[in-house]
């Protein structure tokens, strides 16, 4: 496999921009990249839980360990589903906003964050974050909060950014709101700021991140974004940007595990190409703050859907040949695949069905569209544990095994 390397270029800005924290909000992504990676890969254990699973106008809910369906909902055409990180909700994006699918009951429930575009979800150091590309606001639930939720949501944060913008949040340990700036045109880095009474204080900024998209947090809470030119970098209180090799290097998502500091993420070089087939991954090493594309066999080809971390911290790449292809991220080696699925071929559309693969643990889930089809595959060992065959095909999946 061909290999490219750059190194990081630290940069801080500061934006003179005072930034206000709006009361408790009583209030569809619009990418193909609005899928972000998600908990600790370093747990592996056997799988229990619930898996979610979109199909056209629905969503079935699964027992992790058979597939077996214990229930299935009706809701609007085509809908996008991620982990609340309560070990118990997906949140359910529809035109109406963020909406609770509680998968113990199970029940679709009438607990909605309203959003006019309601776009990322991201799950960390114990809180459940929710940006509104329509309105650029970021909603921060308490997760365990959300965990007890009954009949009413927990009271939230919010921040308003200055304009609308496809955008994502994070909050941090310490909680500093690490948030993306743009308008409804372009956007072109991020902004953190610390809570103070009630307003939030910047810390500091970076206008170094064109195309900026995607979130994920890797090892000693380095968090990642992607750039249309290689990727920012915020840690410690400061941001640093890593440039690509190539011109034109964009990465959109960052798969993650909060037990390596090496990000693994989806790498496009040409802005013009057809289709969401990619042929690189992009590996960031946060500790050693370097940069390296690295170019995949010819026979491995995925999309934004395809790509979770798992046992090891390794990746498991979700390839049209059908297989599954691992590739260890500290070596930018392919060191196994399993064969998984019939080969398929990219969508025409970013939201029409295609194969997709999310993890919890030594556990993948598998969609196989064609098929309707849904599969659990043991990471350890390549073996499919368990297979559902579904009235229509499954498009979105998530996991509710465990809370982050």
């Amino acid at each position: 496999m061909k290999r490219r390397s750059a190194h990081l270029g630290a940069i801080a800005a500061v934006a003179g921009i005072a930034l206000l924290a709006a009361g408790c909000s009583a209030s569809t992504a619009d990418s193909a990249g609005s899928v972000t990676s998600e908990g600790s890969a370093g747990d592996t254990h056997q799988a229990e839980g619930r898996v979610a699973v979109s199909v056209e106008g629905g969503i079935a809910v699964l027992d992790a360990t058979t597939l077996e369906v214990v229930d299935e909902f009706s809701t609007e055409e085509f809908t996008r589903l991620n982990p609340a990180g309560d070990g118990r909700h997906v949140v359910v994006t529809t035109s109406e906003g963020f909406q609770l699918l509680d998968t113990v009951a199970p029940e679709l429930t009438e607990l909605v964050v309203p959003a006019t575009a309601a776009g990322h979800v991201v799950r960390h150091a114990g809180n459940t974050v929710l940006f509104d590309d329509g309105t650029g606001e970021t909603t921060v639930l308490n997760t365990a909060e959300l965990a007890e939720a009954d009949g009413a949501l927990p009271e939230a944060t919010t921040y308003t950014a200055d304009a609308p913008h496809h955008g994502v949040s994070i909050v941090l340990e310490d909680g500093t709101l690490v948030t993306t700036v743009g308008d409804d045109s372009s956007r072109s880095g991020a902004i953190a700021l610390e809570p103070h009474d009630d307003h939030w204080h910047e810390i500091t900024s970076s206008d170094a991140c064109p195309g900026i998209h995607g979130e994920g947090t890797a090892a000693d809470e380095a968090v990642i974004f992607g750039c249309e030119n290689g990727a920012l970098l915020y840690q410690d209180g400061a941001f640093e940007k890593f440039e690509a090799p190539d011109e034109f290097g964009r990465m959109g998502n960052a798969f993650v595990s909060e037990t390596s500091p090496i990000v693994v993420g989806d790498y496009k070089t040409d802005p013009d190409a057809e289709g969401y087939l990619l042929g690189a991954v992009a590996l960031i090493d946060t500790a050693a703050k370097t940069f390296e594309v690295v170019d995949l066999p010819e026979n491995v080809r995925y999309t934004f859907r395809d790509v979770v971390r798992g046992p090891e911290d390794l990746a498991y790449i979700l390839s049209t040949d059908g297989a599954i292809h691992v590739l260890d991220p500290a070596t930018g080696e392919l060191v196994d695949e399993f064969p998984v699925i019939d080969a398929w071929e990219g969508p025409a559309e970013w939201q029409d069905a295609h194969p997709a693969i999310v993890a919890n643990g030594d556990i993948a889930y598998v969609t196989e569209p064609a098929a309707n089809t849904v599969h659990a595959v043991d990471l350890t060992t390549g073996k499919v544990t368990a297979s559902v065959a579904l009235d229509q095909a499954p498009n979105e999946i998530a996991v509710t095994l465990g809370a982050h």
